[in-house]
């Protein structure tokens, strides 16, 4: 308020507060306004609501949609492969894997191949959404890159994977279309029932360089159902591998 230049009579005015009340802030610093007068009190001092009342802010973040932030990593390389392996040993109904290449989960992932096929015969719908090895993007983006393993390479090793598991009922594989390419090389979402795994990719890194976000949906319109709905959209939109 000193800053501001800003005296109590005037701040309660332009809330709409008795001043009172606004000396009953200033002498209990555990007393937390309604939202609103929050809100209108920073516009008034030109502040941000985590200065003057940071215990709102951090309630907050434990009420609301953040808290289906179960974890972040500042690598993918750096979520333990346990983490992998539990969400998807866990998934009952859906695993989708909107990665762009899905190259990672054949190797570090063991018995991989068993695992989606048991799931699958299990009644689990198994998705794979897959960048297109002969796009444009895919070939911008090796460029970019610049690593021995290229990326339509991890894409092939992906489909080669897959094509040997044959026919099993429940699992599908779809290239992203040619308009989506570079919002599904991007981001991946990786989508274990109500958890999900997204890493946006940074640019030039690969993969396991970029940063990841373990999600846990806790109702309808928070963090992991706009990354699912952005995973659906493309997935709406993907061709057929092989049609």
């Amino acid at each position: 308020m000193a800053e501001a230049g800003v005296r109590p009579r005037q701040l309660a005015a332009r809330i709409g507060v008795s001043v009172k009340q606004v000396e009953r802030w200033l002498a209990d610093a555990e007393l937390t306004p309604h939202a609103r007068n929050r809100a209108d009190a920073c516009r008034a001092l030109g502040v941000d609501e985590e200065m003057i009342w940071p215990r709102a802010v951090q309630e907050r973040v434990k009420m609301g949609h953040d808290r289906e932030l179960v974890h972040s990593y500042p690598y993918r390389s750096a979520c333990p492969s346990t983490v992998w392996t539990d969400l998807l040993d866990g998934a009952t109904e859906e695993l989708f894997l909107a990665g762009y290449t899905n190259y990672f989960f054949w190797t570090q992932q063991p018995h991989f191949a068993d695992t989606l096929r048991r799931k699958a015969e299990a009644g689990c719908r198994v998705r794979f959404l897959l960048g297109d090895p002969e796009g444009e993007v895919t070939r911008n983006r090796e460029v970019i890159e610049d690593v021995a393993l290229s990326v339509s390479t991890r894409i092939r090793i992906s489909l080669e994977n897959l094509e040997r598991l044959g026919s099993v009922s429940g699992l599908e594989t779809r290239f992203s279309a040619a308009d989506d390419a570079v919002n599904h090389v991007s981001l991946s979402v990786f989508q274990f029932d109500h958890d999900a795994l997204v890493t946006p990719h940074l640019a030039r890194l690969v993969g396991h360089d970029s940063p990841l976000l373990h999600l846990r949906q806790q109702g309808e319109g928070g963090m992991f159902s706009r990354f699912a709905e952005h995973a659906e959209e493309l997935w709406g939109r993907g061709v057929p591998v092989g049609g």
